[in-house]
């Protein structure tokens, strides 16, 4: 168990942890490209809206319980999760802890190719063409650069977690906010550019007429779990590391408001950017294609089209600087949670922290060098185990379900001098959330078979096919639970030896 030294030391370092889970590439890097392919002929402010509702009904539902069963459980996600669901679910916890470091094998590619062009932006001259810009990203990709960055930012996010959460709260209380001050001083250079309110008035203007559309909604709900990374047991190895005298509640509408408004001040920015200086030689549709097209792996708008504008404004090398330093900030801050996630399971099983964070980024380095080395393979990882974060969310709440949400909100949620979860929240918890995770999970996996790969959903080897997602999901799960028996044996002996 978490050792009672072994704390946050404030409840402001705990919130700009969270905040540094929270706020991630899913921000800056997606969200604006997510708002604009879901935006109406008037502007994206109805998928706003949208977005805003599972806010409410989804992330910050699983934010409270994540904190709660953190706190309450002091251990990892295995043994918090044995801990209130019981020991023959000790596998859920796995699958949970699993997914969270799978996504971590290819963050840390992407955390690479964000440090990669923040170093770009300072040595080199601006891309100031389509055909420079993708010859910068080319020529990354086909060298050794994508492995030995992924190399770097590994090493540094397992340096962090090597000392533990005191490093880990320092860390933060530097990044957190220097990506703050990066991301308003960007808003505010964005705004004094000739036309850049044309694209804050897309942004926040609503075409309720959207809203009809079924593939808002899930795209909306999407979104808001991967940004906030709700549900994801992030949130839950930080909380057992918080004072006990930390309410759960009040940290969590902080953390989900938090990380939304990380969000729009990066839509304010790119969206005022792009419309400002493609405005004068595009229509309002060309300009939302080039927002929309993902390009590789999803790279299209941040590293190929946002150099090229910054080449074009007064300022514009500081502004990229900045802005590939602040989404550097923002992948580090995540990737470090992530690390600590698997570091404090294998801790939970007898490891040392120094013996379990090596052993962490050296797995981790080796099983990310196939989607470094492969846009496809680090596609197919995005693509299975971002939705698998739907099972993970639909795993918390049947922890807390099974333990009695009543219950559980008594023992480990409500506290004097915090806010106090309710009646909504007991529903939210046990009913909406799980319905949420099913709709969600049925609908990617349809639109896989007959959008994504309609002709392979059977192949487990096409990257986005209906079985390549089954496999992958099988292969682990069955792995856990034939590994349940031995993890709650191990635990229980490393219980023993503790007190």
């Amino acid at each position: 168990m978490a050792k009672a030294e072994n704390r946050f030391s404030s409840n402001w370092g705990l919130i700009l942890s969270v905040l540094g889970i929270a706020v991630g590439t899913g921000n800056i890097w997606r969200f604006p490209r997510i708002a604009a392919q879901n935006a109406g002929e008037s502007g994206a402010g109805a998928f706003l809206f949208a977005w805003f509702v599972f806010l409410l009904v989804w992330s910050i539902p699983l934010i409270i319980a994540e904190y709660a069963l953190g706190r309450k459980g002091r251990m990892g996600v295995i043994g918090t999760i044995t801990k209130f669901a019981g020991e023959k679910f000790a596998w859920m916890g796995g699958f949970i802890a699993f997914v969270a470091t799978a996504i971590m094998f290819y963050y840390s590619v992407v955390a690479g190719w964000c440090v990669y062009y923040f170093t770009q932006m300072v040595t080199n001259p601006l891309p100031v063409d389509t055909a420079s810009a993708q010859a910068v990203w080319d020529g990354f990709q086909s060298g050794g650069g994508p492995v030995l960055f992924h190399a770097l930012a590994m090493g540094m996010g397992a340096l962090v977690v090597l000392k533990g959460i005191s490093s880990i709260e320092k860390a933060n209380k530097i990044l957190i906010p220097a990506l703050f001050v990066i991301v308003i001083i960007s808003v505010v250079r964005a705004l004094t550019l000739d036309g850049a309110f044309d694209g804050i008035r897309f942004l926040f203007t609503p075409d309720w007429s959207t809203l009809k559309s079924p593939k808002i909604w899930l795209e909306a709900l999407t979104q808001n779990a991967w940004d906030t990374g709700a549900g994801w047991g992030l949130i839950l190895t930080y909380g057992a590391y918080m004072q006990a005298k930390h309410g759960v509640v009040k940290n969590s509408f902080i953390t989900g408001f938090g990380n939304n408004l990380v969000s729009l001040l990066a839509a304010m920015m790119i969206f005022g950017t792009v419309f400002a200086i493609l405005g004068s030689s595009m229509n309002q549709g060309e300009i939302l294609e080039i927002m929309k097209n993902s390009g590789p792996a999803a790279t299209g708008l941040t590293f190929i089209w946002m150099p090229q504008l910054f080449a074009t404004m007064q300022f514009g090398g500081i502004l990229a600087m900045l802005f590939f330093l602040g989404l550097s900030f923002a992948a580090f801050s995540s990737l470090i949670a992530m690390i600590e996630l698997t570091s404090r399971v294998l801790l939970d099983l007898g490891l040392s922290r120094r013996s379990a964070v090596i052993s962490v980024a050296t797995v981790g380095f080796a099983l990310g060098i196939p989607s470094a080395i492969n846009l496809t393979f680090f596609e197919n990882q995005d693509f299975v185990w971002g939705v698998a974060l739907m099972i993970s969310g639909s795993f918390v709440a049947f922890s807390v379900i099974r333990y009695g949400v009543s219950a559980f909100r008594s023992d480990a949620v409500d506290v004097e001098g915090d806010w106090k979860a309710g009646k909504g929240w007991e529903l939210l918890i046990k009913w909406v959330v799980p319905v949420e995770a099913v709709v969600l999970l049925v609908w990617w996996l349809w639109i896989s078979a007959t959008v994504y790969a309609p002709d392979t959903w059977f192949d487990p080897f096409s990257p986005f096919s209906v079985m390549t997602n089954l496999v992958q999901w099988g292969i682990i799960m069955g792995a856990f639970y034939f590994l349940n028996d031995w993890m709650n044996r191990r635990h229980r002996l490393v219980l023993a030896e503790a007190d």
